[in-house]
């Protein structure tokens, strides 16, 4: 056996090395430019951050030195100790905390329901429900602002975290039922018979069944629900007005320096630091149920 693998290995390695001759030069400069481009994605997407993180690692005296200094020298973290000694910086990350998470819970359990009834029951005006649900995501946040002002006034919820929970939900939830609805559409009619014929009711086949499957699906846009809610600034800024109620985006926005044309770039930018590594690790930690509910439905069969 050892005398015959000898000349396959030198067989396939003369055959690759061949192969790799007769390439033409235009295979190897695609391949160059491709990475190439790849790289200066990577660098126009990364870049911002890592300004960031290096701005909040600076001493306010090296902020605005020329030529500019690429890396903190030396390194300090008097801005992030600042940011944490705020006290209405903790609250708003707190109000951000429960706001976000407390819209995509109720976002969820709406949506995942209405897109259960939409994806597996016919019903008269099932499509125009669905491009009404759709053109709900449309229209801007601002188009929205004076009617959502009024209702809030109206049911004395103004500069309450109740009134950024409805506010967030209203552009989360249509957005959450039409992904999810394609989602439960596509699953096996089979499944659902099978578990009715073994005496379970429509909801328990719904919650037993089902909704495991359409996980990776929830996953995905109650993250972008989450990060949308996390990052929102228009419906915050005009709904609450207190630093009790403000949350993470207003409160940055309101830092100010020492004197009235002072701007705590450094504080800013470590506060910006802080409120974006959360959603890095909540990328990161549901990568696979993202890139699977991103995926799925994508082949047929």
């Amino acid at each position: 056996m050892a005398e015959f693998s000898r000349p396959v290995t030198m067989r396939s390695s003369t055959t690759a090395y061949s192969t790799a001759r007769n390439r033409p030069i235009g295979f190897y400069a695609g391949k160059a430019a491709f990475w190439l481009l790849v790289g200066l994605i990577l660098l126009y997407t990364l870049f911002p951050f890592y300004w960031a993180v290096a701005t909040s690692l600076k001493r306010s005296s090296d902020l605005f030195k020329t030529p500019v200094p690429y890396w903190p020298d030396p390194i300090t973290l008097d801005n992030y100790r600042a940011v944490f000694r705020d006290d209405e910086f903790v609250v708003a990350l707190r109000n951000s905390a429960i706001v976000s998470l407390s819209s995509v819970a109720l976002a969820l359990v709406v949506g995942s329901l209405a897109a259960y009834a939409i994806g597996r029951f016919n019903f008269r005006g099932k499509t125009p429900v669905m491009y009404l649900i759709l053109s709900m995501t449309m229209f801007p946040a601002i188009a929205i602002l004076g009617s959502l002002y009024d209702m809030i006034r109206w049911a004395n919820a103004f500069n309450t975290l109740y009134a950024l929970v409805f506010a967030y939900t209203t552009f989360t939830l249509p957005f959450m039922v039409w992904v999810l609805a394609n989602f439960y559409r596509a699953m096996p009619a089979e499944l659902e018979q099978a578990a009715l014929v073994d005496g379970a009711t429509p909801f328990r086949a719904f919650y037993q069944i089902l909704l495991p499957l359409a996980a990776p699906g929830m996953a995905t846009t109650g993250l972008l629900a989450f990060i949308a809610s996390w990052n929102e600034f228009l419906f915050a800024r005009t709904f609450t007005i207190t630093p009790d109620a403000r949350t993470v985006p207003v409160a940055i926005a309101s830092f100010g320096g020492q004197t009235q044309f002072d701007l705590p770039w450094g504080t800013i930018m470590a506060a910006s630091v802080v409120v974006t590594v959360p959603l890095i690790l909540l990328v990161l930690l549901l990568q696979r149920k993202i890139i699977s509910g991103l995926t799925a439905g994508a082949v047929k069969g």
